[in-house]
């Protein structure tokens, strides 16, 4: 396991008031350390888990030759003579009830996809390409149709016994969980579910039913976090609310490590007269706060907290909604995936024209929210939203995805490329 002090010594180039997001996301990267328990569970409730263990497949799949398309099965040595090749049609073989004959020369079996190839065929031409000759069992087709082996399934060709399946690492989907039970396999090995505990800070916040005075704020972050780290498939512990006040942050700081993984505030990271989180933070353990090279999210606090013997990693994010959104995105999600014990997960990027221009000045990343849609031609082209502070969260909510501009870029014209990233998949 690295330390944050190890991590940071690795980059020469550290600047914590100038903090590039792909200084931050190494750092975040090499600190979090995989949780190390794993358990058994059934198939059908491992969707969203990461594999333990390398999953070994026990038998070859597909397990017998079969036929590709539905068609007719025949001898490759037909195709040697060439011109018109002219196959009796000796019987038939469907899935689950194969053809049990000998298949001699000049004979062929009608066959349907998935079917177990009859014995003496290694060949099959699709059914499309061959005519038959009035009522007979007669098909007649051109040898330069197909070549000797074509439209087989052979055996192991997708998986082969004793070679692995799945991955330690993978985070099983609907395939995984197919691919799975086409091996017979009831129950896989996981890592255990990381928990992530949060909460928001200041004393103007009120939560969802309480009464708002004036100078209050319903709490919205908390909600937009239990959001994202549900799609993770993360166990969530809300904190609730915590007011300015140096003990109460402390105390709820002890509790959440002592409780979760990883502990995720909103609010309390940026300097202010009332930002008692910073101070509590680094009591606490080794937190760093950066000043990020990115917008939104510019104040940042990262690091690891310790409380009875228990560590837990931290995640200090700003107050303002679209903020919190881009830092859990573009920074926080990264580390979850480590401390599940996920493989790396990449993120699409695709270049796309903009609709409008944009003004940007280089020396930061920007994370605009866009929406991606087709023009009149059918072509994709990105508009981004018309408000873009970091405490506006209806354009997120518009949005369906962020146009990511790099650090060294300036202002974009209308109908240039600029990288997107769709929310579908991400949020």
């Amino acid at each position: 396991m690295t330390t944050l002090d190890e991590a940071l010594a690795g980059l020469p180039d550290y600047d914590p008031n100038h903090m590039t997001v792909e200084a931050a996301r190494a750092i975040i990267a090499r600190t979090a350390s995989p949780v190390c328990a794993i358990e058994q569970v059934a198939v059908r409730s491992a969707l969203g888990r990461v594999l333990g263990r390398d999953v070994v497949s026990p038998l070859d799949v597909p397990a017998f030759e079969n036929a590709a398309m539905d068609g007719y099965a025949f001898a490759g040595t037909a195709l040697a003579a060439g011109g018109e090749v002219r196959l009796r049609v000796a019987g038939r073989s469907f899935a689950g009830h194969p053809f049990d004959g000998m298949v001699a020369a000049g004979e062929c079996v009608r066959i349907m996809t998935g079917a177990l190839l009859p014995a003496g065929c290694d060949t099959v031409i699709p059914q499309e390409q061959v005519q038959r000759e009035g009522d007979t069992e007669i098909v007649t087709f051109d040898a330069g149709a197909v070549t000797t082996g074509r439209h087989v399934r052979h055996v192991g060709e997708d998986l082969a016994a004793g070679h692995p399946a799945l991955h330690a690492g993978k985070r099983l989907r609907p395939a995984a969980l197919g691919l799975l039970a086409s091996l017979g396999i009831a129950e896989v090995p996981v890592r255990r579910r990381i928990r992530v505990a949060f909460f928001s800070t200041g004393d103007e916040l009120r939560s969802v039913g309480e009464t708002l005075a004036p100078g209050n704020l319903y709490d919205s972050n908390r909600y937009t976090l239990f959001g994202m780290l549900q799609r993770l498939g993360v166990d969530v512990l809300d904190l609730g609310v915590v007011r300015d006040d140096p003990q109460a942050i402390e105390d709820t700081l002890r509790t959440a490590c002592r409780e979760a993984d990883a502990v995720i505030t909103s609010g309390g990271v940026s300097v202010g007269e009332a930002d008692f989180t910073r101070e509590m933070m680094a009591r606490l353990g080794n937190v760093v706060f950066w000043k990020m090279a990115m917008r939104p999210g510019r104040p940042f606090a990262f690091g690891e907290l310790e409380s009875e013997g228990k560590r837990a990693l931290l995640f200090g994010l700003p107050g303002n909604p679209a903020a919190v959104m881009a830092s859990f995105y573009h920074l926080v999600r990264d580390g979850l995936f480590v401390l599940m014990g996920a493989e790396p997960q990449i993120t699409p990027s695709l270049p796309v024209p903009t609709a409008t221009a944009i003004a940007k000045r280089p020396g930061r990343t920007e994370f605009l929210r866009g929406v991606l849609a087709a023009d009149a031609q059918g072509r994709w082209q990105v508009t981004v939203a018309d408000a873009q502070s970091a405490g506006i969260l209806r354009t997120m909510s518009e949005a369906n995805c962020f146009v990511t501009l790099s650090t060294e870029r300036g202002d974009v014209a209308a109908g240039e490329l600029v990288d997107v990233i769709a929310f579908d998949g991400l949020v």
